[in-house]
């Protein structure tokens, strides 16, 4: 099935209501180190088009780049990176979100139940517990609240290492923009938020993946 890119998905989801880093998508490592420089270092820069959607595993991020200089040669090595399989690419440079705490989100049509959202603990957490709990879309605030209330343990929503506790009313409007883009766009079959950075407080979708009909 069809995807949008990491960037569209999130532009996507920014139009929604959902909380993303501020990024821009541009076509050479000079173009990277001028945007990196607008929106401020440290920053991240990924390989990005629609038919990259495992950048980790082939070696097409780099994090944490502090300077103009380590952004242009990040950028260029990716650039190079590209196979003609991935087609179109750009690169996105992207503000490095700082978090202990990761979750992750998502939505998707559900052969026998119909669309859900679904909510889990993400990171090294996610293999560890394996805590992921779904509603059925489109969710009400009452609904999101409640499929908060029942991600286990609740603690680690909580105050953490002297990080603020997850700002509930933020999560719970990302769990309802989910929720109607999924019930509310033909187009949209699935949404991955992985991970959600706790950041502040408030949950920051990192990464994302929107699959679409062809």
């Amino acid at each position: 099935m069809p995807t949008l890119s990491e960037a569209d998905s999130k532009a996507l989801l920014a139009a929604h209501d959902v909380a993303v880093p501020g990024e821009a998508v541009v076509a050479t490592p000079e173009q990277a180190a001028d945007a990196a420089a607008r929106i401020g270092f440290p920053v991240a820069v990924k390989l990005c088009g629609p038919a990259i959607a495992h950048k980790t595993e082939r070696g097409l991020v780099r994090l944490g780049l502090a300077d103009g200089p380590s952004v242009a040669g990040a950028a260029a090595a990716l650039l190079a990176a590209a196979t003609p399989a991935d087609g179109p690419v750009g690169v996105l440079v992207s503000q490095m979100v700082r978090g202990n705490r990761e979750l992750i989100a998502g939505a998707a049509h559900d052969p026998q139940f119909g669309p859900c959202v679904m909510l889990g603990m993400g990171g090294v957490l996610a293999e560890v517990m394996g805590e992921v709990v779904f509603r059925l879309a489109p969710l009400a605030d009452v609904d999101a609240q409640e499929l908060i209330d029942d991600l286990q343990p609740a603690a680690l929503l909580g105050e953490v290492r002297g990080e603020p506790p997850v700002d509930r009313a933020a999560l719970a409007r990302t769990l309802v923009a989910l929720g109607r883009l999924i019930t509310g766009d033909a187009r949209v079959r699935s949404i991955d938020c992985n991970p959600l950075i706790v950041s502040g407080g408030v949950p920051v979708a990192v990464d994302a993946l929107v699959e679409v009909d062809g």
